[in-house]
């Protein structure tokens, strides 16, 4: 019988470069600081009410493709030039995909898609995706999944998610009280919002726990607690939580928190049963209840890419479809504009009406 006891089920071992050679290598200017800075305090004014703009959070449900992943980020910037009284624009820059069973992990963890895993090829496209779309001045989102991979990007996220799979895990929610965007946390998969409203005040708090340094050296950090986490409604297996009912009532959980009653709504996921093309129709409801005044809704998030639907890999990376999703089915661009402009129009409409 032997003896070992270590590394039983390990194939391969790879140093990753630490997080301060790829700063280096993919350096933020002071430009693309400045802009970060201005994007999350727009988000933190937005979160705390004071200003009456909607953040909308929009884009791939996962980057797949630097190429079209840019385009959209171009288009991006050009249809909030026409929207900024109204929209805060953030896109959705997502690297890391949570899987139930099996799956493409993300850019990150598998960059060509091949099953090769090079994560520190992964990580460089995903830092130099971020600071194009900074220098785009494009504020970026991303949900924050592993507890290492942020020391190699998150300074360049103006806002950042922890999902319904993760948001009773302690760890993430330590993690979350050290990160510098404001984080959205999203109710859990059985539709709990008690859950996440936990997790607000829990990353809200400060904690110790073991990181890695910019160096990559194994460290103790000592946080001070986010102050700017809020709700996610993104509805459940069992059904939607977007309507005007369920808004009331998450409202009022987090007033009995002691926290703001703002939340950003989802309408994706649970809230449109898993079906991208019923996404307008959350949104047009969400935009009914802001022309009707409703101040609980400060956000909306979107799965939107250049082509709609979604694409399989099937072992073809060379063959995918330019700029259409590989994980969740998205709406095309031209849906997303016609889903933004009612909610331009919504706000547009509250704003007119009395304070």
């Amino acid at each position: 019988m032997s003896t070992r006891i270590s590394d039983l089920h390990i194939a391969r071992e790879e140093l990753l470069p630490a997080p301060r050679e790829l700063h280096a290598e993919l350096p933020a200017g002071e430009a693309e600081a400045a802009h970060v800075a201005r994007a999350r305090a727009a988000v933190q004014s937005i979160l705390r009410g004071e200003d009456r703009r909607l953040l909308a959070i929009v884009g791939p449900c996962s980057i797949h493709d630097a190429a079209s992943a840019i385009e959209y980020a171009r288009r991006l910037r050009e249809y909030a030039l026409h929207a900024d009284d109204a929209l805060c624009l953030v896109m959705r820059v997502y690297f890391e995909k949570p899987r139930t069973r099996l799956g493409w992990k993300g850019l990150i963890y598998d960059p060509d898609l091949d099953g090769r895993g090079d994560i520190g090829a992964g990580l460089r496209r995903a830092r130099g995706i971020l600071l194009e779309c900074a220098r785009l001045g494009v504020p970026a989102a991303s949900e924050i999944l592993d507890l290492v991979t942020p020391q190699y990007y998150a300074e360049l996220l103006s806002w950042g998610a922890i999902g319904a799979r993760t948001v009773e895990s302690p760890l993430h929610r330590q993690m979350a009280s050290a990160l510098s965007a404001p984080v959205g946390f999203k109710n859990a998969t059985d539709g709990s919002v008690q859950t996440a409203v936990d997790a607000i005040l829990v990353a809200a708090q400060p904690h110790t726990f073991p990181s890695i340094s910019l160096d990559g050296r194994a460290i103790i950090v000592q946080s001070t607690g986010n102050p700017h986490g809020h709700l996610v409604l993104r509805g459940a297996d069992a059904g939607p939580n977007y309507d005007a009912a369920s808004v009331r009532r998450a409202a009022a959980v987090l007033t009995e928190a002691g926290l703001p009653p703002q939340l950003i709504i989802d309408c994706s996921h649970g809230n449109s049963g898993k079906d991208y093309r019923r996404q307008p129709e959350v949104a047009a409801s969400v935009a009914q209840q802001i022309a009707a005044g409703s101040r609980a809704i400060c956000g909306v998030m979107l799965e939107s890419h250049l082509i709609e639907g979604k694409q399989a890999i099937a072992g073809r990376p060379d063959a995918l479809r330019y700029g259409q999703s590989v994980t969740d089915g998205c709406i095309g661009w031209e849906q997303t504009v016609a889903v933004l402009d009612r909610l331009r129009d919504a706000v547009r409409r509250r704003k007119a009406g009395p304070a």
